[in-house]
């Protein structure tokens, strides 16, 4: 069992396949040039499934493969198939901007996958357009229709921004609503190579416009999930993910890995230590040990909203978010 210095038990991996994004949301990196890693400094399936077999014995119950976009990295399937053969039991999902699903997801579902979150920011294709960099929107729902067929489950964030977005926040949820998704609203999270200007909406403007249409309760967090949740008169629940918020770190079970082998203790921050050459000669053990020493000095909390409103310079496209 992992626990950091916090006595929080570290039991998620989120593991980023590439750095590479087909989109250039507004929010993450809309000034990215299409230059990236070379292919060669990034670790092989093979080695980063040498990590996971790693992370699984040591206590890691739940891998989220992550990007940049990970269907943009080939045989993904058969990346997942190998961690799934491993250990059945494990909780597999993949966070993914669902442009490249509707021909995948089947090949996912069959390799083990189980979930899927999807960004879907608007249901205006104009808007999607500005917002991504590119006409996206009808790939999305497609791929959206497609997991859902194929039975995964699949969850939705949605971030607010006013002047962009904020007016679709109750045609959003009701399209979730209609199809039977989750749908977490994630407070913009400032972070420099996002476009300058973007003023996203705080939890409390959120709840404000959503009780113009909906009686709802607080149900507070769910376990370990960093999205608050609130239960709707009908019983359908939304979530409002606010990394501002003073208890948004106190449970935090995650770390993170990059392609290259980057390990990653807190979003936020870019302190990381690196597993790729231990695994690039097989030693198992020091990988383990770098792992340890990861969560061991995991942050209390993030500095998002601190005292000195500091803007994280953490590459989101590398870490998935």
């Amino acid at each position: 069992m992992l626990i950091d210095s916090y006595d929080r038990v570290v039991d998620y991996l989120r593991v980023s396949v590439t750095e590479r994004c087909n989109f250039r949301c507004q929010y993450c990196m809309p000034e990215k040039p299409f230059s990236w890693v070379p292919k060669e400094n990034l670790l092989s399936f093979e080695e980063l499934f040498e990590f996971m077999k790693v992370a699984i014995d040591e206590g890691i119950k739940k891998i989220r493969i992550t990007g940049g976009e990970p269907l943009l990295r080939e045989d993904l399937d058969k990346f997942i198939k190998m961690i799934y053969d491993y250990e059945p039991t494990i909780d597999l999902a993949m966070t993914t901007n669902a442009f490249l699903l509707k021909g995948t997801a089947q090949r996912l579902k069959d390799a083990g996958l189980k979930r899927i979150n999807v960004s879907i920011d608007t249901l205006i294709p104009s808007v999607a357009k500005d917002i991504a960099g590119k006409d996206v929107l009808k790939n999305v729902l497609e791929g959206v229709e497609e997991a859902l067929k194929v039975g995964l489950k699949v969850k939705v964030n949605m971030v607010p921004m006013k002047t962009v977005n904020a007016n679709e926040i109750i045609e959003v949820l009701e399209y979730c609503k209609s199809k039977n998704m989750t749908i977490r609203f994630i407070e913009y999270m400032e972070n420099k190579f996002a476009k300058e200007g973007i003023a996203g909406l705080k939890s409390p403007e959120l709840l404000d416009i959503l009780k113009e249409k909906y009686e709802f309760t607080d149900e507070g967090f769910d376990g370990t999930s960093p999205s608050h949740y609130y239960k709707m008169s009908d019983g359908y629940k939304f979530g409002i993910i606010e990394p501002y918020a003073d208890d948004f770190c106190k449970k935090c079970n995650r770390i993170r890995l990059t392609a290259e082998g980057n390990l990653i203790p807190c979003l936020y921050f870019d302190e990381a230590m690196s597993i790729s050459e231990s695994i690039k000669r097989g030693d198992i053990k020091g990988a383990a040990l770098v792992l340890k020493e990861v969560v061991r000095t995991k942050p209390e909390k993030n500095r998002w909203g601190g005292e000195d409103d500091e803007v994280s310079s953490r590459a989101f496209y590398e870490t998935g978010g």
